[in-house]
This record gives C-alpha cells, structure tokens and sequence, in this order.
C-alpha cells in the first residue's frame, strides 16, 4: 500500500503517511494498516497482473491477507484519501505449547 502511495499518489510539494495500529502483546486481535496520500481522485484498483509483470500483485496481496480493507477520507479533514486495511493476528505458535 505506501509502494501505490509512492508511485501513484504523490503531489508535488506533499508525502505520504503511514500509520500501524495494534493491540498490546499477548492479546489476538487484529492490525490496521493506513497509507494516506493527497490525491483524493486517484482510487487504487485491483488488477490482475500478467505472469511476467514484475508489478501490480500489491493490492492483491492485501486482498489475500486482509478481513477487511476500503478507502476513506483522510482523517481531520485533510485533503486526500486512506486507504486501510486490517489483518486478523492470533495467538503465536509458541503459545500454544
């Protein structure tokens, strides 16, 4: 998600944010990913890349790993967009032993 903020969201003069939020150790639960970025009207797509693309699997990827992903208004009114995602987490491997 920053890699489409870096090639298809950038404005001149602005960057682009990237926000982790998750819960404390020890606690399953889910992680959010946020990428904003400036250009509001520049919508990311999921596209189907060709065997030899050597981009465009990104999104999809998301899509694969996500419970639930959307874009939304950047938030405090700032121009632009976010584009989230959450990814469920569970308890590790080892604490199951």
């Amino acid at each position: 998600m920053a890699t489409n903020a870096v090639h298809h969201g950038r404005a001149p003069g602005r960057d682009f944010h990237v926000r982790l939020i998750a819960p404390p150790a020890n606690h399953g639960a889910v992680i959010r990913i946020e990428v904003s970025d400036t250009p509001a009207e520049k919508l990311p797509a999921l596209t189907t890349a060709g065997p030899d693309a050597e981009t465009g699997r990104g999104l999809y990827l998301v899509s694969q790993l996500a419970e639930r992903r959307a874009v939304s208004p950047r938030p405090g009114g700032a121009p632009g967009k976010t584009v989230w995602a959450e990814i469920s987490i569970g308890t590790k491997p080892s604490d199951s032993c």
